[in-house]
């Protein structure tokens, strides 16, 4: 793929992120404006957030990593032995997460008294506690099926994605996001605990998102019946690759689950509080250091068949410089704008600017690390591509280890701020190790004129946040303004920061060459 299509797919898949990103923050408004940052709204997200961590391992994380290599080499072959390979997967893959779903139903009340463990205590203390655990459990019966449809559709995207059709997988969290904002304006108020309709809503967007990527694959003329075929020597490769990587996505995840169930022996709301910034976080990882590796991993997965070295450095190095380009302006302004995002996305309804506050302490403490977890999201493809998922399994390791270690040493002294900083802290040693196994494996490196672009850019992005400092309200601002006029102040920070960025990068020598990465390399 020429550099010209490498960032048209780009431009593609950010656009359709980003209308993705936009329906998301809705959705986050709607909840937020309906259960606030208490007792609702952290059960609700507990329970999301348990199907999204198998998600991650048997959907879009480990199997994703292992499957576009392996199905990039049988794109070489005719369209029937194809076709044949992806039904085999689909149907190994789909019994396997057909028995984890039943198992996750079935076994709710296991699985929140392992994550929520605090709650579990207070509920054998108080009434409250109780009303807590049980409402989780329940919630979570209704949201994990959301793994079944979500894994099936994630083998579509993958096969789409190796097509060049990268806009409709882009476009299917679209329809999660609609499902949950119906569900939230529409059903859930009518309901006795509102939190149950938002549940259903998320079951529902699963389901939608599978059948609107059905056509899209009967139109490819990929689509055959499932068989189960664990031996096949097409599946054997991938369960061979997706072993290491599942514990490899399986740590990050498990960062999350070790943060949550700290959280839940914090105060009411502190669950709440990581998710809201987190949101915030999605927006910009989403919109640009996943589009981006998206689009890398088939290419450089191509590369990686017809042996060229040459191509595989230089799409890893313009991700690299893309990320840089986005990044840095977007950590910066974050941090600065933390306040006004918050107040103005979230703090209406029951999220009370006491909600608002302590929201934007934790993005804060987050958002420090945003550009560290880019650049993992961009580097790891390359092991991958190569088929190498075990190197990133052992980064993950250590990472996982240092992320219980900086958990325990600062929740105590900064309560769920030391929850929020363990994450950035561990993906920066992630990021340390990948960079470091990268540069010994010679499959790529930091040059120096890659360095000298980050330096330019990180000294526009420091004057475009020192004019955005002077110039951001305080939180108890924004609190006395409209809802319109809080929306109307933040486009003109935004589009401000943007222009300032934009001249200083000019300024300081950016220039739109630096993306085009040169052909030769030692």
């Amino acid at each position: 793929m020429a550099k010209k299509n490498l960032l048209k797919s780009g431009l593609v898949v950010s656009s359709a992120t980003l209308l993705s990103r936009i329906l998301g923050l809705v959705r986050d408004v709607v909840i937020a404006d309906l259960l606030g940052a208490g007792m609702a709204a952290d059960v609700f997200f507990f329970a999301n957030r348990i199907p999204n961590f198998f998600r991650r391992l048997f959907a879009e994380g480990a199997f994703n990593q292992a499957f576009v290599p392996v199905l990039a080499e049988y794109n070489q072959k005719d369209s029937h032995t194809t076709a044949e390979f992806i039904s085999m997967v689909t149907g190994t893959l789909g019994f396997i997460v057909t028995i984890i779903t039943v198992l996750g139903v079935l076994g709710s009340t296991v699985i929140s008294m392992i994550f929520g463990w605090g709650w579990y205590l207070d509920a054998q203390k108080t009434a409250e506690g109780a009303e807590k655990f049980e409402l989780a459990t329940l919630v979570l019966k209704i949201t994990f099926p959301y793994l079944w449809f979500i894994t099936i559709t994630a083998v579509f995207s993958a096969v789409l994605n190796t097509k060049g059709r990268f806009a409709v997988p882009a476009l299917t969290p679209c329809l999660l996001n609609l499902s949950t904002i119906a569900a939230a304006l529409w059903v859930a108020p009518r309901l006795e605990t509102p939190v149950l309709g938002l549940a259903w809503g998320i079951f529902a967007g699963g389901a939608i998102q599978l059948l609107f990527q059905l056509p899209f694959i009967v139109n490819l003329r990929l689509l055959k019946t499932p068989k189960v075929r664990w031996n096949d020597p097409g599946v054997a490769k991938i369960r061979t690759l997706m072993l290491p990587a599942l514990f490899g996505v399986g740590v990050n995840q498990i960062n999350l689950l070790v943060n949550t169930a700290l959280a839940s022996f914090l105060a009411t709301g502190t669950i709440s509080y990581l998710y809201y910034s987190d949101r915030i976080l999605e927006f910009p990882l989403g919109m640009f250091a996943v589009a981006i590796s998206t689009v890398i991993l088939p290419v450089l997965s191509r590369s990686k068949v017809s042996e060229d070295g040459g191509k595989f450095y230089r799409t890893a190095d313009w991700a690299v410089r893309m990320v840089l380009l986005l990044g840095i302006p977007a950590m910066t302004g974050i941090i600065i704008l933390r306040e006004a995002i918050i107040s103005v996305i979230f703090m209406h309804g029951s999220f009370s600017s006491s909600d608002a506050a302590m929201s934007s302490a934790s993005l804060f403490a987050s958002a420090t690390g945003l550009l560290s977890l880019m650049l993992v999201r961009v580097l790891a493809p390359c092991f991958y591509a190569i088929q190498d998922t075990r190197t990133p399994v052992r980064y993950g390791i250590y990472s996982m280890i240092s992320n219980i270690i900086f958990n325990l040493a600062l929740i105590y002294p900064l309560g769920y701020l030391g929850l929020a900083l363990s994450t950035v802290l561990s993906g920066t040693v992630n990021l340390i190790f990948l960079i470091t196994g990268l540069h010994q494996r010679g499959i790529y490196r930091f040059e120096s004129s890659t360095l000298l672009f980050g330096l330019k850019l990180l000294a526009a992005s420091s004057i475009m946040g020192s004019a955005l400092y002077f110039i951001t309200p305080h939180i108890a601002d924004f609190e006395s303004m409209s809802f319109a006029f809080r929306i109307l102040w933040l486009a003109a920070m935004v589009a401000g920061g943007a222009v300032i960025y934009f001249i200083s990068g000019l300024l300081f020598g950016v220039r739109v060459r630096d993306l085009r990465v040169s052909e030769s390399f030692d």
